[in-house]
């Protein structure tokens, strides 16, 4: 696997040890993947080129603990579940989960069948978050493969540390900006006085047209522009259709609001790799602080009435918060492109990985390398 440090790109900002979302103390993630099967399309046979990421924000052992939380969609053209109780009260409880479009019930059924594996006793309702992006031109996505069971297998599987990227988990039969896409993550260290916090994003890249594609902001995608299975075969006759789905956590102690913030920045990262938000794609973002543990209410009232209260970084310091998410998207975007490797799917078609000595050549004759 290759990473865009290693690859060589002069990144900016302090990234934590793993590069990855995880470097977010107690967050864990996990991943099932399914591939199956060559040749022509026979729906609900395969080929099958799909699966489930679980991303955790407390562990295992936390998920019924609420985090403060907001969102952000660009475009709307996507779905995540559970949004609306997530801008109403500020609140993500329970794993978050990005699969493909058509996956996103079996994974809402899998993510409440864990939660009462876990605790069985539990009584108040549930509304899991389950994001999506559509792999149809690799995957048998109305094949209906992906079953609960498999997002409880990704659930299960979260751990810390390093993260594996490319085409594994939801990822795993996207494409972006005409290449061969998926799983992506970085992470950046902020300073707050004597204090040192994380911000790690999480990225399922399936979004931009090959022409729109620029590196370290240099515009690479025209003299990249052969090889383009995608486009070269009008495939649905729109250029870049897909989505993107990003989710953003830190150890920041931050309100909801705050937290709304941050994911709103998050397409500015996009941008920073070509991308201008187009009208087919969905881009829906999420982003959450696992700070402040125990301090905002969840299930039924019980006992006496109390208060809340969340320590929270000021509104005058958070810029270097909305800074670190902006790096850190672009990089995890880097990321997934340098991991993937080329990728046939369904009827034959074909998601050519980014070719990286091509890549180098353009970067270093505009002094990038």
């Amino acid at each position: 696997m290759t990473r865009a440090r290693q690859f060589g790109l002069p990144l900016p900002g302090l990234p934590g040890p793993h590069n990855a979302i995880t470097d977010v103390p107690g967050v864990e993630v996990g991943y099932t993947t399914l591939t199956s099967g060559d040749g022509p399309l026979r729906r609900g046979e395969g080929p099958v080129r799909t699966g489930v990421t679980a991303l955790l924000p407390r562990g295992r052992t936390g998920f019924a603990d609420p985090c403060a939380a907001g969102i952000h969609a660009l475009n709307g053209n996507g779905e995540m579940t559970g949004s609306h109780w997530i801008a109403e009260t500020g609140a993500l409880t329970l794993p978050v989960l990005i699969t493909n479009t058509h996956a996103v019930g079996a994974c809402h059924r899998g993510a409440i069948d864990w939660a009462l594996r876990e605790r069985p006793d539990a009584r108040e309702w549930m509304l899991p978050v389950v994001a999506e992006t559509w792999d149809g031109y690799l995957n048998d996505i109305g094949g209906d493969h992906v079953r609960p069971e498999h997002a409880v297998a990704a659930i299960d599987a979260a751990r810390g540390g390093p993260v594996e990227e490319g085409s594994v988990g939801g990822g795993t039969g996207m494409n972006c900006y005409g290449f061969k896409g998926g799983s992506g993550t970085s992470s950046r260290v902020v300073e707050h006085g004597s204090d040192s916090y994380n911000v790690g994003v999480f990225v399922q890249a399936n979004f931009g047209s090959r022409a729109q594609l620029s590196v370290c902001g240099v515009p690479v995608g025209a003299d990249l522009a052969g090889d383009n299975p995608m486009e070269d075969t009008d495939w649905l006759g729109l250029a870049g259709a897909g989505s993107v789905i990003v989710v953003v956590g830190t150890d920041a102690p931050l309100l909801p609001g705050q937290c709304a913030a941050l994911a709103r920045r998050v397409p500015l990262g996009l941008a920073r790799t070509g991308t201008y938000g187009q009208h087919s794609s969905g881009d829906v973002f999420l982003a959450f602080s696992n700070a402040n543990p125990g301090a905002i209410s969840g299930g039924f009232p019980v006992g006496e009435p109390g208060y809340d209260a969340l320590r929270f970084v000021p509104w005058n310091r958070i810029d270097p918060f909305y800074e670190a998410v902006v790096q850190a998207v672009e990089e995890a975007v880097l990321n997934v492109l340098l991991s993937a490797r080329t990728m046939v799917g369904r009827d034959g078609h074909r998601s050519p990985a980014l070719p990286h000595d091509r890549l180098k050549e353009l970067l270093a004759a505009r002094g990038v390398l």
